[in-house]
């Protein structure tokens, strides 16, 4: 009888055992998990909720409700290094599981407070050059994401611009060589497209809004002058200005980012952030059920976006062609 009660324990035992690591695991998958969103723009933003909506929607598409079995920590306008390490301490003391970094400064703030929690980041144009990964296909570490590498973009935006002002003949390229080293890239294809557009092609650092005026300024009181703005942090949180005084001084631009040309710039192409958005909240899935940062890969942009401010076209007495018209995503009247 005692032999018998033993069996039936041990039994009763290794049914256990086995039952306990299932429940382990559907209890794991059962919890509260917790994401930190670091947002370049601001939260009054349009572009700002269109791409938090857009990365909402891709988690709850996943099987994720927000509110429920989900919490997502935003932290707005991280546009540059010190609040974005201010952020990511918020964050990091909330204990997320995974942070969402948006841009240069909510990553490299990311990086440098934790080589533990992953980390997928957006709108970054070349995350090897500035150290955050190893390569695009094993990015290696706690960081993965979508880049906004297409170095062939710089020739598009120029023919964009001949193309809206046929006028232009010198075109200066506003950028922060600190938060936009991609730049260089890009300046290759547009470059040879100089070329054959017979455009001169004006390489212009700025790192002060000083800068981004006395340029803009120069370029106003010559003729054929136009601008051209890559995908940059530094410039994006100085668009209100930049807008304000290309629309004083009359000149042409056209933009990395929608967000220009939603606030009065001319136009705009380049990466669907708000897709990108949406695709990161693919690999949070992913990354909550157990894949590692340094095995997803990071990927280049496959969705872009023409926008036309038609009323700020008409402003400078431009006539947009039929053919961009019909090829915009988006037409602001």
């Amino acid at each position: 009888m005692p032999d018998m009660k033993r069996r039936e324990f041990i039994t009763l035992l290794g049914g256990s055992a086995v039952m306990w690591p299932v429940a382990a695991r559907a209890q794991q998958r059962d919890r509260v998990r917790r994401i930190g969103v670091l947002v370049v723009t601001p939260e009054t933003d349009r572009e700002s909720q269109a791409r938090i909506a857009a990365f909402q929607d891709g988690l709850e598409r996943t099987g994720w409700t927000i509110g429920g079995n989900l919490l997502i920590d935003r932290r707005w306008g991280i546009s540059d290094l010190e609040r974005a390490q201010a952020a990511i301490a918020e964050l990091l003391k909330l204990g997320d599981d995974v942070i969402v970094a948006n841009g240069v400064p909510g990553l490299r703030a990311a990086q440098q407070a934790s080589r533990a929690v992953p980390i997928v980041f957006t709108g970054v144009s070349d995350p090897i050059a500035l150290g955050f990964i190893e390569s695009l296909a094993r990015p290696g570490g706690n960081i993965t994401g979508f880049t906004l590498l297409e170095p062939t973009i710089g020739s598009k935006w120029l023919e964009l611009l001949k193309e809206i002002a046929p006028r232009v003949t010198r075109v200066a390229v506003l950028f922060n060589p600190d938060t936009a080293p991609a730049v260089v890239q890009f300046s290759r294809s547009a470059e040879a497209a100089a070329q054959k557009l017979a455009v001169q092609l004006l390489m212009s650092p700025v790192r002060e809004p000083a800068e981004i005026e006395a340029i803009i300024m120069k370029l106003g009181n010559e003729t054929g002058g136009g601008l051209m703005f890559p995908t940059d942090t530094f410039t994006t949180r100085h668009r209100k200005l930049i807008v304000e005084l290309t629309s004083r001084y009359r000149l042409p631009a056209v933009f990395g980012f929608r967000n220009f040309a939603d606030e009065g710039g001319l136009i705009s192409y380049g990466v669907d952030v708000r897709y990108q958005f949406g695709q990161a909240a693919a690999y949070v899935d992913r990354i909550l059920r157990g894949e590692k940062p340094a095995d997803l890969p990071v990927q280049q942009p496959i969705k872009f976006e023409l926008v036309i401010n038609l009323k700020t076209a008409k402003a400078l007495h431009l006539e947009v062609p039929p053919t961009l018209l019909v090829a915009a995503d988006e037409v602001i009247e």
